[in-house]
């Protein structure tokens, strides 16, 4: 798992006078930073020299590394190129802070302070998107290899503001728990399918709820799934040797614990093989992710948790493996879900709504003022939005106006796609059962009439479906977890209000 526990902390010693490995400043085309000014007259002039001579071009994430200078205490200066000023934006702060820490990894430096925040101008949000980004950069998984990773010499990065007030100290203390979650996010998605199962991840929440005396966890086995006549759920689940968990998370504030509960729901599949419907061969191993939502639940309780926020939240899990078999479900099958419904499987490798629409109807028993659910869903997301934005769809305009919120303030972006029931309802109607679990009217759409399938089972509660198909993994080089949507989902229960 996450073999790096950074440190992040706030300091408001002047530049000049603050001693540390390495100080990291910034520069714009052709013009120094706010920072960097108030740098450069301790320097005699040196980097508008440095500037002027072109040995700084200011061009995003371009760096420079200069040591023992006179007139600061720093070890080290790095100056990141920050790009056009009037471009300048948190994409920008997030591209210098990552080009930054990527270069600290291979450098022996013990500790980094960045002062690049005078021109930021919401500086809350500048340092979360700081922080995530060192985090981002600086994770390392500890791969099941002979050779253990090696722990990184950095041990903890500082980031500098004059003031350090509260507010301050309260945004460096959010942007630490968000890395936290999203680092046990990525150590859960990350983890092989044989080393993940659906009791490893039941464990893993137990673990969690040990850790941090705010989250309660329960994990039902097969027996008690059953009990619940979670039928659709356990049709997934039947082909595996591997029983399914149901996995249910609280989170109460001392202040309000009986207030309604916002409720995350995550697509718990540890390996997705598409069943007897099978998935191509290539990249097959990637399906190992398909648990991403059951994921980036844990990681956010991992966050709410260690911010003890004010807030009740609920995670329901349903986890299992879908696998080809003599004992798994059949395109053609009809199984009875919690809610009564029955639902015509024409296609075992859409399993994720299967499992999901008996967990939202268990959402839907605690009386939730949200829904919120979060699912490695379809690969017709991809197709619409590639790898850097996940798919929206919801039946509360309220609601889904605070997601889009969310989302844009963490720039962990989404669109939202229409579910208009008229038109997508009836493409799940099925002549054997209640519905269909895909469209019987072809390939288009196939999203959105998940989702419509999903809404099936939210009542009339508040909800909002998150297809993170494409934005919660990166395949190639850089192949891996990206704990997205976590950074949106923190985010929007911090700031929830009825």
């Amino acid at each position: 798992m996450n073999i790096n526990k950074m440190m992040f902390q706030v300091s408001q010693d002047a530049l000049d006078q603050h001693a540390t490995d390495c100080l990291v400043i910034g520069a714009f085309e052709e013009q120094l930073s706010d920072d960097a000014k108030s740098l450069d007259k301790a320097l005699n002039g040196k980097l508008t020299k440095l500037l002027e001579s072109g040995d700084i071009s200011g061009k995003a994430g371009e760096i420079l590394s200069l040591i023992d200078l006179d007139g600061i205490q720093a070890k080290r200066l790095v100056i990141v190129g920050l790009g056009k000023k009037e471009k300048f934006s948190l994409d920008g702060l997030r591209k210098a802070v990552l080009a930054v820490t990527r270069w600290a990894k291979a450098t022996p430096v013990k500790t980094l302070t960045f002062s690049l925040l005078q021109q930021c101008k919401i500086k809350e949000t500048s340092i979360a998107t700081l922080i995530q980004a060192a985090g981002d950069a600086l994770y390392q998984f500890a791969a099941p290899k002979k050779e253990a990773v090696k722990a990184l010499d950095l041990q903890s990065i500082t980031v500098l503001d004059a003031n350090a007030d509260q507010t301050v100290k309260n945004a460096v203390a959010y942007g630490q728990a968000l890395v936290n979650g999203m680092s046990l996010t990525k150590d859960l998605a990350n983890m092989p399918a044989n080393m993940m199962t659906p009791t490893d991840l039941g464990e893993a929440a137990l673990a969690l709820a040990k850790e941090f005396p705010n989250v309660k966890a329960t994990v039902l086995d097969k027996a008690q799934i059953e009990a619940l006549k979670m039928g659709s759920f356990l049709s997934v689940a039947q082909g595996s040797v591997e029983e399914p968990r149901f996995i249910v998370l609280e989170y109460k504030h001392a202040d309000n614990k009986d207030e309604a509960p916002i409720a995350l729901v995550g697509k718990g599949v540890t390996f997705d093989t598409g069943g007897i419907s099978l998935k191509p061969g290539a990249a097959m191993d990637e399906m190992k992710y398909d648990m991403g939502g059951a994921a980036s639940v844990l990681g956010t309780f991992r966050a709410l948790a260690e911010l003890n926020i004010k807030t009740n939240v609920m995670g329901f899990i349903p986890a299992t493996e879908n696998m080809p078999s003599g004992t798994a479900v059949k395109p053609g099958d009809v199984v009875t879900s919690m809610s009564g419904q029955t639902i015509e499987i024409l296609n075992t490798d859409a399993e994720g709504r299967l499992i999901l629409c008996d967990a939202l109807t268990y959402a839907t028993q605690h009386k939730p003022k949200a829904i919120v659910d979060i699912a490695t869903l379809t690969g017709a997301i991809i197709i619409a939005l590639g790898h850097e934005v996940s798919g929206l769809f919801g039946n509360n305009e309220a609601l889904t106006a605070k997601i889009k919120a969310s989302a844009d303030s963490t720039r962990d972006h989404v669109w939202e796609f229409p579910i208009w029931n008229e038109i997508y309802q009836p493409m799940l109607d099925s002549n054997f059962a209640d519905m269909g679990n895909i469209s019987t009217g072809g390939r288009g759409a196939g999203s959105i009439t998940a989702a419509c399938f999903l809404e099936r089972f939210v009542e009339e509660y508040p909800w909002v479906h998150l297809d993170v198909a494409g934005t919660a993994w990166t395949s190639g080089k850089e192949k891996g977890s990206t704990a997205r949507p976590v950074p949106l989902l923190l985010d929007f229960i911090k700031n929830y209000q009825a």
